[in-house]
């Protein structure tokens, strides 16, 4: 089983709490895209990423100097967001960071796929950026089939827990033996079951930490989740697609 998360925009160096395992699997494709992005101006890359000019100009500099094999961050660290701070790996105990290290993923625009301590660089890379690579109109058509190929294993069970924005990347190329398991966290509202970003990046943090210290390996022990007020409603879910709600 693999369970597939987002990445942050925010990141950090920070390399005192784990030690890093090694470089992410596909560092020459990220070599290529650093110097797809290098070629581009302030203002070109500015507009690449959608940001403001104060972020822009901190990438910038990132990428102008940036040295892929010298990145000494486990990327589970390196990440900021919501999801990694409901998280909270720097509080993992040994079993769990063992768990996920085996079974969790984290998608990248920029990496491709992630192992949680993969040694990994600050970087800006959204997948849906609009970044042309050679005859690959985008970071979709760039990275094809690769993302699936590193994330199925021999159970061929996914749990995913990103946004849609990457699991679109692994969700075109999946075969009839597959399961893949999409875990929506929402709320009742006039009848209706509506997903809010904030909450649902919080509770997905939260479900992969229940994951990693439950050492979940039985899908059906996720429908015990009760976190953030979160519970499994089991009148909406499907097969592939499990809703929890908030009774809060």
């Amino acid at each position: 089983m693999k369970i597939i998360i987002s990445p942050a925009k925010k990141m950090k160096e920070n390399s005192d709490l784990f030690p890093s395992d090694g470089l992410p699997r596909y560092l020459n494709e990220t070599k290529r895209l650093c110097r797809e992005i290098q070629k581009l101006s302030l203002e070109e890359s500015r507009e690449l990423w959608k940001c403001n000019e104060k972020l822009a100009r901190l990438n910038y500099k990132r990428f102008e100097k940036m040295d892929l094999e010298k990145g000494t961050t486990p990327a589970l660290l390196a990440y900021e967001g919501l999801l990694y701070q409901h998280m909270a790996p720097v509080v993992f105990t040994r079993e769990a960071a063992d768990y996920v290290k085996e079974h969790l993923r984290i998608l990248s625009g920029f990496y491709g796929v992630l192992c949680p301590f993969d040694r990994v660089t600050p970087y800006r890379l959204e997948m849906q950026a609009s970044l042309a690579v050679g005859e690959e109109k985008n970071l979709y058509e760039f990275w094809g089939d690769k993302l699936y190929q590193a994330v199925v294993d021999e159970d061929r069970v996914i749990v995913n827990l990103a946004s849609k924005e990457y699991s679109k990347a692994i969700e075109k190329y999946l075969q009839p033996e597959d399961r893949f398991l999409t875990v929506v966290f929402g709320e009742l509202y006039e009848g209706k079951i509506r997903q809010k970003g904030t909450l649902a990046k919080m509770a997905r943090g939260e479900m992969v930490r229940y994951m990693a210290e439950n050492q979940v390996k039985d899908l059906e022990k996720l429908k015990d989740f009760r976190e953030l007020g979160y519970e499994y409603w089991e009148k909406d879910s499907r097969e592939n697609q499990w809703v929890f709600l908030s009774k809060d």
